[in-house]
């Protein structure tokens, strides 16, 4: 699952980051690959090799290490997207509830890109699962709800904490408290927008994302009266996980250039190679609704879209980028006021241009209104 900061990051980069990643591939092949027993990678063309001895030592290590954090924050229902962290969660979580309930949502006047995997998940494991096909009337029904939770309108995180939000909200009457998410493995191991950086670059990333990192779905499940179980945020997951070494998060298989490296290659054989090395795809890709950046376009005039943004940006000293954003700020303005007044100057925070709300911040991200960078 997502953290906003590489959400937002994610789609911003992701057609540069295509480029990137195949030309990270072709200079691969260039590179002599005979290395005695030893594979090899490349971060920007800086060579990285692994021992195939040091691999296959690690592999159950890490087995191990996940069944236990697994076993050791165990949840009452699963928000499942066959992602490869809920996948990797799914087979461990199943050895000590077979029955534990799963729920895919899907938009469904988008084109999830989660289905296919989803439907080879349940097969593989016999998961007790449903998809839940939710549609125009449940993001009307909700996304108020969702501004209130997050305390922001960001256009991005708004849309994608959506599914997160129905999810829990069909959960809750089924009396399940507490729900398995995916949430912290990206940030611990990489976006495929960071495959092209320098092992110092990546590194420093880490560390800045490491320090900003928040995920929604905890504020939203806390406002349902429910839990979030996130078995790769246990401590003792995320300090193996920062130590570990860069080049068994970022790695080839066949060319090509995943994250996760490590852990896809744990469980390479116990789940399929199609699914357990499916290419990373951001979470309103995955559930389809990347489609709502244009269905709100034809709720409000352009006439009155421009007559709105033109009296907020005078009364509120804020900039609308667009009806999807106005939607969401309206809801955010009438909860809570103008965003300078809800987070005034403090020690050490950066003002944003769009909002003028004071953010601590060093990724120069606003988590207010998602303007990038600032």
């Amino acid at each position: 699952m997502f953290s906003i900061y590489g959400s937002r990051l994610f789609s911003v980069v992701s057609e540069f980051s295509t480029y990137v990643y195949y030309l990270s591939a072709f200079i691969c092949i260039l590179i002599n690959l005979n290395t005695g027993g030893k594979t090899n990678t490349v971060m920007r063309g800086i060579e990285m090799t692994i021992d195939e001895s040091e691999v296959n030592k690690l592999l159950p290590e890490v087995r191990t290490l996940i069944n236990k954090v697994v076993k050791k924050n165990m949840a009452d229902g699963f928000l499942f997207s066959a992602g490869t962290d809920t996948q990797i969660i799914a087979y461990e979580a199943v050895k000590y509830n077979p029955d534990i309930p799963c729920l895919t949502l899907a938009f469904k006047h988008g084109q999830p890109k989660d289905t296919e995997y989803v439907k080879k998940m349940v097969e593989l494991l016999h998961l007790k699962h449903e998809t839940y096909q939710f549609g125009k009337e449940d993001v009307m029904k909700f996304y108020p709800k969702v501004v209130e939770a997050l305390k922001k309108y960001d256009p991005m995180e708004i849309r994608n904490s959506l599914p997160v939000y129905i999810g829990l909200t069909l959960l809750k009457p089924k009396g399940i408290k507490t729900v398995f998410t995916g949430d912290a493995l990206d940030e611990l191991f990489g976006y495929p927008w960071q495959f092209h950086l320098t092992e110092d670059e990546f590194a420093k990333k880490q560390v800045e994302m490491w320090a900003e990192m928040g995920f929604s779905s905890f504020p939203m499940a806390e406002s349902l009266g429910m839990q979030i179980k996130a078995p790769y945020r246990d401590p003792e997951f995320m300090q193996w996980a920062m130590k570990l070494p860069i080049k068994y998060k970022i790695n080839m298989r066949n060319g090509v250039k995943y994250g996760k490296w490590i852990l896809r290659k744990a469980y390479e054989d116990v789940i399929p190679a199609d699914i357990i090395w499916r290419p990373k795809a951001p979470l309103e890709a995955g559930t389809g609704t990347e489609t709502l950046r244009t269905y709100f376009n034809d709720m409000i005039t352009d006439k009155e879209f421009n007559e709105k943004k033109t009296a907020i940006q005078a009364a509120d000293d804020v900039e609308i980028q667009d009806k999807e954003q106005l939607l969401y700020y309206e809801v955010f303005r009438q909860k809570f006021g103008k965003p300078k007044d809800v987070f005034p100057k403090i020690e050490d925070a950066v003002q944003c241009p769009k909002c003028h709300s004071y953010i601590k911040t060093k990724i120069q991200f606003c988590k207010t209104c998602g303007a990038y960078p600032i």
